[in-house]
């Protein structure tokens, strides 16, 4: 039995079978842990090997024998197709905010207001963003693009042709193997 210190909280005397009770369930605790912790572990490398075979083993694959779907025994359908993710860099922000502006995609910032108002001024916060000055309430900015958004935005200019920087966006291209079940 593992040494186990037991504060007091009442004035109940443990017996040394209560105690050695609670130290194992304790240290059954401690292995349903470690044993998640494996499982865990076991799911990322498994979803590694399967995010190579869907973007790389099975795209190369089919490339190479010139075909883009094709069906299974089981009928199950396999398809590959371009798949297509962008995520701006929070050091990129200012930059990549311009360059939407720059290049005519402005429109794809989202404007965030804060502002911290006293209790009782509910009514003034329709015209917040004309008065806040005047009042001086202390406000923040915040700009964004919604994941979504770039990403359609960075799938639609990058399959017409047009140049969009990947590193400010962080685009990020592959190939995906779709399977869909009969």
């Amino acid at each position: 039995m593992e040494n186990l210190n037991i504060e007091k909280f009442s004035n109940i005397e443990l017996g040394k079978d209560e105690v050695e009770s609670i130290s194992d369930k304790c240290n059954e605790l401690k292995s349903l842990h470690k044993q998640i912790e494996d499982k865990e572990e076991e799911i990322s490398e498994l979803k590694k090997k399967a995010k190579e075979y869907e973007e790389r083993i099975i795209p190369d694959m089919m490339h190479e024998a010139g075909v883009q779907k094709l069906e299974l025994k089981d009928g199950s359908k396999v398809e590959v197709k371009p798949f297509y993710a962008a995520k701006i860099p929070e050091s990129r922000n200012d930059e990549a905010f311009s360059w939407l502006r720059d290049n005519g995609h402005g429109d794809m910032i989202k404007n965030i207001l804060t502002a911290n108002i006293d209790k009782g001024k509910d009514n003034q916060v329709s015209e917040l963003i004309k008065i806040c000055d005047d009042l001086g309430f202390a406000y923040t900015q915040k700009q964004k693009v919604e994941p979504m958004t770039l990403k359609a935005f960075v799938k639609e200019q990058v399959e017409e042709g047009k140049q969009v920087p990947f590193d400010m966006f962080g685009v990020y291209i592959a190939n995906k193997t779709k399977i869909t079940n009969k």
